[in-house]
C-alpha cells in the first residue's frame, strides 16, 4: 500500500490514477501532505491542468482561488476543488507567475465561480487574469492605488503615525518623554518615505544595560537565592508575635475609611442629655484605664 506522500510504481500520488506528467502534462508534480494533494503544473497549462481536474478526476466542486506572494520566486496562485463523495477528494492547483509579468489566463471557461475570487486576487496582488469577462475591483475603491497583499507594499498609514504609537497611554501630547518607537516589518522609516520625509531628526542610540543591573541589586547571571522550608516555617510562626514566641497575636489593622467601618445611621450613642439653665454640668464617667475618674484614687 502507498503511503501518503510516496508514489506508486506507476508514478502517482494519493489518489491520483495515474502520474501527474501523464495526467496533467509535462512538468507537473505532485505531492500529498495532510490529506490534500497538491499538483503544481506550469502557468501554460493552467486551464488545461483545471480541465483535466474538472473531467478524469471529477473535481466538480470548486472551492476558492487565491495567490501568494513569494519575493523570490513569484505569485504562487493556488485553486482548490473537490470531488464529492464519501469522502470527499480534494486537490490544490497551483502555477507560479513572475513579478515583473503577473499574468494567467482566466478559470471562469472551467470554473465560473472563480470569477470574483480572480477579481480579489487581481486588485490584491495584481495579478491579470487575461480572458476574464469583467476584472474590476471587488473590495477596494476604484481611485485605490497599490495591491496590499503584496510583500513590497508600503504602509502608507504606519508612516504617517508612529506605530504602535509615540505616547503611553495617558501621557500628554504636548510635552515629556517619549517612548521608544517601534518599527514592524515593511514599514520604511518615516525619515525616508512619507510627509516627513528628511524632517525627523536622527533616532537616539539605545543605552546599553549595565552587566550589574540597578545599583544595590543581584548581579547578573547569578543565582537566585531560596529559603528553606525551615526558615520559612520558623518566619511564619514568629511573624507578629505568633504562640511559638509566647506573644499576643496582633490585630489586623482597621481602616476607618473602609465602607464597612462606616457607622450606619443610627449606630450613634446616644448624646447626654444637655443642663437645664442654672444646673452643673454632670461629671464625666470614668473611663476603663482610671476607675476613680481624672485624678481619683482606686483605693
Amino acid at each position: 500500500m502507498t503511503e501518503p506522500g510516496e508514489a506508486d510504481d506507476a508514478g502517482s500520488v494519493g489518489w491520483l490514477p495515474r502520474g501527474a506528467e501523464e495526467l496533467f502534462g509535462p512538468g507537473a508534480v505532485a505531492s500529498e501532505a495532510y490529506g490534500v494533494l497538491t499538483v503544481d503544473v506550469p502557468p501554460a497549462a493552467w486551464t488545461t491542468a483545471l480541465q483535466t481536474a474538472r473531467d478524469e478526476l471529477g473535481c466538480t466542486f470548486f472551492d476558492w482561488l487565491s495567490a501568494v506572494d513569494e519575493p523570490d520566486e513569484g505569485f504562487r496562485v493556488a485553486a482548490h476543488v473537490v470531488a464529492v463523495g464519501t469522502p470527499p477528494r480534494r486537490l490544490l492547483l497551483r502555477t507560479t507567475v513572475p513579478h515583473g509579468a503577473p499574468a494567467l489566463a482566466t478559470a471562469t471557461g472551467v470554473y465560473a465561480g472563480a470569477a470574483w475570487h480572480e477579481r480579489e486576487t487581481h486588485e490584491m496582488f495584481g495579478v491579470d487574469f487575461a480572458g476574464h469577462p469583467h476584472l474590476v475591483p471587488l473590495l477596494l475603491p476604484e481611485e485605490f492605488e497599490g495591491h496590499p497583499l503584496r510583500k513590497d507594499f508600503v504602509l502608507a498609514a504606519r508612516v504617517a503615525k508612529a506605530w504602535p504609537g509615540a505616547k503611553e497611554p495617558g501621557e500628554p501630547h504636548d510635552g515629556g518623554p517619549k517612548r521608544r518607537q517601534m518599527r514592524p516589518p515593511g514599514v520604511p522609516d518615516p525619515n525616508d518615505w512619507g510627509p516627513q520625509k528628511g524632517q525627523l531628526p536622527p533616532a537616539p542610540a539605545r543605552t546599553p544595560r549595565r552587566a550589574g543591573g540597578r545599583a544595590g541589586g543581584r548581579a547578573e547571571g547569578a543565582p537566585r537565592r531560596g529559603r528553606s522550608a525551615s526558615e520559612g516555617s520558623a518566619s511564619r510562626r514568629t511573624a507578629g508575635g505568633g504562640a511559638a514566641a509566647g506573644g499576643t497575636p496582633r490585630p489586623r489593622p482597621r481602616t476607618p475609611d473602609a465602607p464597612w467601618e462606616r457607622p450606619r445611621p443610627g449606630d450613634e450613642p446616644p448624646a447626654p442629655p444637655a443642663a437645664a439653665p442654672g444646673e452643673d454640668t454632670p461629671p464625666a464617667e470614668p473611663s476603663a484605664g482610671d476607675p476613680a475618674g481624672e485624678g481619683g484614687d482606686a483605693s
